[in-house]
């Protein structure tokens, strides 16, 4: 999710906060934890007069949910560029977690 709104540097949304109050303004970035940093903002605390601020950085889990404007184009934004890669298979002949190949076990006693 965070890769996706990476990508709307640049877009003004409306973001609200689980506490209710509605930030709107435009993103100048995000990073991988949904942190959220905006310019020409108006704060809308609940039940409370807008607030108009230059800068406003908004943590990511305080955030419900993003309104994003009708004008995005959503299928481009969504197409990843670099494809998953996906994890190798453990090969034939490799040993199969079975500790480091030294010494004889922590089993039962040896021979007698």
């Amino acid at each position: 999710m965070s890769r996706f709104l990476m990508k709307l540097n640049n877009e003004t949304v409306s973001i609200e906060l689980k506490n209710g109050t509605v930030v709107h303004g435009t993103i100048t970035g995000v990073d991988i934890s949904m942190n959220t940093h905006l310019k020409t903002v108006k704060l809308t605390l609940k039940g409370k007069n807008p607030v108009s601020l230059d800068h406003l950085s908004v943590r990511g889990n305080n955030i419900r949910y993003y309104i994003l404007p009708d004008s995005l184009n959503l299928e481009t934004l969504l197409v990843e560029e670099t494809p998953r890669v996906k994890p190798k298979k453990p090969t034939a002949g490799k040993p199969l977690g079975r500790g480091r190949g030294r010494g004889r076990g922590r089993g039962r006693g040896r021979g007698r």
